[in-house]
């Protein structure tokens, strides 16, 4: 494991589908299945954040990691201790799944193609591809959002990165 990739586990999910399992096999992440084992101060994928992941994150990334949250959304309490301090929350941009549940669908990515494109936008691509690499569509979901994981990765902030999102919708 590179980077510290964290992925909080709340087995909602079909195990034979579920990507996370999968990569911790692999060693690329831990999983976790109790929110005090989820490192303080890393950066943590929250779709509720206004705050999207931009280049700006590179140095919290590297130091401190990527915490993921397996669960279905639906369920999760925004009252639950993973939301008390939200500073380091942030939501991903506008992309595109490539996962064979989702193929195809706008915002629906697995926790593999959430963490992955999180690496690319803050620049390190080469983690990204190898997050990717274990799965059959993997690299096709770095192909299909190359564009944009391309525009966010030059990014200068935020802000930024929500401006190119919308642009790409609206255009």
């Amino acid at each position: 494991m590179h980077h510290k990739i964290v992925v909080f586990h709340t087995e909602q999910c079909s195990p034979k589908k579920c990507t996370t399992r999968r990569l911790a096999k692999q060693k690329e992440i831990k999983m976790v299945t109790h929110l005090n084992q989820i490192p303080r101060g890393a950066l943590v994928l929250d779709p509720f954040s206004p705050k999207a992941v931009s280049p700006e994150d590179h140095e919290l990334v590297v130091e401190k990691g990527i915490v993921g949250l397996d669960c279905s959304w639906k369920l999760i309490d925004k009252s639950s201790a993973m939301f008390k301090g939200t500073k380091t929350h942030r939501s991903l941009p506008f992309l595109v799944a490539a996962n064979s549940t989702n193929y195809g669908k706008p915002g629906i990515l697995s926790t593999a193609e959430a963490v992955a494109a999180t690496l690319y936008i803050v620049g390190l691509k080469d983690n990204a591809i190898q997050i990717m690499s274990h799965f059959k569509w993997g690299p096709h979901f770095l192909e299909l959002n190359h564009e944009l994981l391309e525009a966010y990765s030059r990014a200068r902030s935020s802000r930024e990165v929500v401006n190119i999102q919308n642009e790409f919708i609206g255009g």
